[in-house]
């Protein structure tokens, strides 16, 4: 079928998926971290010690999330998505109240565990599931939620924070998970997808259907997660750290702030751009080339201390989001099947949030210890390259069996 044909036919859950994305940015680094100056100044912690309390939260999430995850396997989307996106709400109101270190933790946990986990995991993992003819392009729509919340979310946090406080900001977020996105989901979430006689027809064959456990044991599931999650800790962690990079190069927070708005253009441009590619070659074909964006961007940022540098790099970050997320989101089926799909993606989720948990904590202890924050991300860019050509290694593996 056409694109369009396809949009139209399928609106209720393309829109789900999208929204999904857009509604998990509440629980997202980049906009946790536009909170740590603040809790920084009231609770007496360094950049180190924010990190590292941001870390041990996300790590606990990801220590959770294939238990939780795999609840895809058995009960309704609607049903997950309720459940994960009133938990958002509460943490989000959490956060408006914290009142010592330890409260901060818990909201941290579980902004981590409802939004960046649960949310894109039901958002990806559905729209993987319900197609197979045109998954890439179904999951590149579920992706453009990603920079829809990128673009908007930090610019209305930043006003409302100078308005209301930062704590009032929380609130706001709670109110609109409430009264917004939890009534409109369950609208669009109480039909169930099932596939047409006719795209059933098309569909290619889906090959052999993994297990966890099988998934888990093959070594090149771990090699092509070393790779593919590169993007969760580079971004996380010069993304929770943006309040000290913005200090360090003397920029403005509002102008770092308004340069998301790029980055939600390279999303949505490689996003639309790599979903029909998916399609027409496979996700396997394309896994070598998921990195080089992030690399370039690293350099960028690494090696120019203009403002306009902020714009490139966010833009680069976007191509690579875009790039990445829905290559992922289409490898993992593609190569291991959909049976399983939701309890093997959990797994993978989880390794993602483990590198996302890893990366602010880390570069807050290497700045508190005096290591450069430049050097820190051009070792970033540097790894980006290595994995570059185990990716390469790794497709050819898949292609072989």
């Amino acid at each position: 079928m056409s694109y369009f044909t396809f949009l139209r036919e399928n609106a209720r859950w393309l829109s789900s998926s999208y929204l999904l994305a857009v509604f998990s940015g509440f629980g997202q680094t980049f906009f946790i971290s536009l909170s740590a100056g603040d809790l920084r100044a009231e609770f007496g912690l360094t950049h180190g010690e924010l990190g590292l309390l941001y870390m041990l939260a996300t790590l606990g999430s990801a220590l959770i999330l294939p238990y939780v995850g795999k609840s895809l396997d058995h009960f309704p989307v609607q049903k997950i998505a309720l459940v994960v996106m009133a938990g958002l709400a509460v943490f989000c109101l959490a956060m408006a109240h914290t009142f010592a270190v330890w409260t901060v933790a818990v909201a941290f946990f579980g902004l981590r565990l409802c939004g960046q986990g649960m949310m894109t995991h039901t958002s990806i993992t559905a729209a993987g599931r319900w197609f197979s003819a045109q998954r890439g392009r179904a999951v590149s729509i579920a992706m453009l939620g990603f920079p829809t919340a990128e673009a908007l979310f930090p610019l209305c946090f930043v006003v409302l924070s100078n308005t209301i406080g930062w704590r009032g900001a929380w609130t706001a977020s709670s109110l609109v998970l409430v009264i917004v996105a939890i009534p409109v989901m369950m609208i669009l979430l109480a039909k169930e997808r099932t596939p047409s006689a006719a795209e059933i027809a098309s569909t290619k064959a889906e090959g052999r259907q993994w297990t966890r456990k099988e998934a888990v044991l093959d070594p090149r599931f771990w090699l092509v997660s070393l790779g593919i999650n590169a993007p969760a800790f580079i971004a996380t962690a010069i993304f929770f750290h943006q309040v000290y990079l913005v200090e360090l190069r003397g920029w403005s927070l509002e102008v770092f702030a308004s340069a998301f708005f790029l980055m939600a253009a390279g999303v949505v441009c490689a996003s639309l751009a790599i979903g029909p590619l998916i399609d027409r070659f496979s996700a396997r074909q394309l896994l070598p080339y998921a990195l080089l964006p992030l690399a370039l961007a690293c350099l960028v940022l690494a090696h120019f201390e203009a403002q306009v540098a902020a714009f490139v790099f966010l833009g680069l970050v976007g191509i690579s989001h875009g790039f990445n997320g829905t290559l992922v989101g289409a490898f993992w089926p593609e190569v291991y099947g959909t049976m399983h799909m939701g309890a093997i993606r959990a797994v993978a989720f989880s390794i993602m949030v483990f590198a996302s948990a890893a990366g602010p904590g880390l570069v807050g202890w290497l700045i508190d210890i005096g290591v450069a924050f430049d050097s820190q991300i051009v070792g970033m860019g540097l790894y980006c390259l290595v994995f570059s050509s185990v990716l390469a290694a790794m497709s050819r593996a898949y292609a072989r069996s």
